[in-house]
């Protein structure tokens, strides 16, 4: 048996998809904003490929204020015409307004005193998960855990948060750490989880 340990082979060899790969994906994330700039931008990727939005991943940080929420539910139309209009993002229509849903569904909890975080990482007992995929076709598309966090946050007034989104999202804030055991990022991950 081969002891060569490889990258899990979605990546590629694009650089900025395999800095991705090394030293994101698969990170537990606990940061309220950063965990809604995530769920926001693995909303814009339906339909498309991940390293599509990873390349504008700036031009959105630049367009949704940093995904301030505060700033964001100020948008007005105006400010919406002007980003269907910006080469930098996915202009669609229901896209840019997903975002700026999202983020009074955000603020909206916030005042019922419920942390983000707390919300998300509920769904996997606010512990990563550890799996242990021998190849890629062994990675599911979905869990139960990824369809009930769906379900809560389409309840909490959530778009573009479907179950297979919603595990995209889990795998990439370290929700569940689905590195493949012969990539180096899968120990990495571990030791980041205890």
């Amino acid at each position: 048996m081969s002891t060569t340990r490889e990258r899990c082979p979605w990546c590629g060899t694009d650089p900025l998809y395999v800095h991705y790969h090394d030293t994101v994906w698969g990170r537990p994330e606990y940061d309220d904003q950063a965990l809604f700039e995530k769920l926001c931008l693995d909303g814009q990727q339906a339909g498309l490929s991940w390293i599509t939005i990873l390349r504008k991943q700036e031009s959105y940080r630049a367009a949704f204020a940093g995904f301030d929420p505060e700033q964001i539910v100020r948008f007005t139309e105006q400010d919406q015409a002007r980003l269907l209009e910006n080469p930098g993002i996915i202009r669609n229509r229901l896209k840019v307004q997903s975002i700026i849903r999202n983020a009074r569904s955000y603020l909206a909890l916030k005042e019922q005193g419920i942390g983000f975080a707390d919300f998300l990482w509920q769904f996997v007992e606010h512990q990563p998960r550890q799996n242990h995929w021998q190849t890629i076709e062994q990675v599911p598309a979905t869990t139960a855990e990824s369809e009930a966090m769906s379900r809560a946050l389409k309840k909490a007034g959530f778009n573009f948060v479907g179950p297979t989104i919603v595990y995209a999202f889990m795998q990439a804030t370290g929700m569940v750490n689905d590195h493949l055991v012969t990539c180096p990022a899968h120990r990495e991950c571990l030791e980041l989880a205890r």
